[in-house]
């Protein structure tokens, strides 16, 4: 499955990326560097999606971090993830 959109921050801000990612039919959501000479369109209201989700995923990797101080079992270990991703 091919996703539909491309959410980055400015360090993939290139016209080679931009042009393989339109090659493959996939939206590039990355928003221009400050030094760039022409204007190209973003959608910001989709690039604050990425913080989002960014943060959601931080969030899990410090639940991550205390499941693994209790039990080391991967059954014990992947129940408390799920229950860290049903809380967010």
């Amino acid at each position: 499955m091919t996703p539909r959109r491309f959410l980055a921050d400015k360090g993939y801000d290139s016209d080679r990326i931009r042009e393989n990612l339109l090659f493959r039919g996939i939206l590039p959501v990355i928003p221009p560097r400050s030094n760039r000479t022409e204007d190209i369109p973003c959608d910001f209201r989709r690039y604050r999606d990425r913080n989002r989700i960014e943060r959601m995923f931080n969030k899990l990797k410090q639940f991550r971090r205390i499941a693994t101080r209790y039990d080391k079992t991967r059954k014990s270990f992947l129940a408390f993830l799920n229950l860290a991703a049903v809380k967010l």
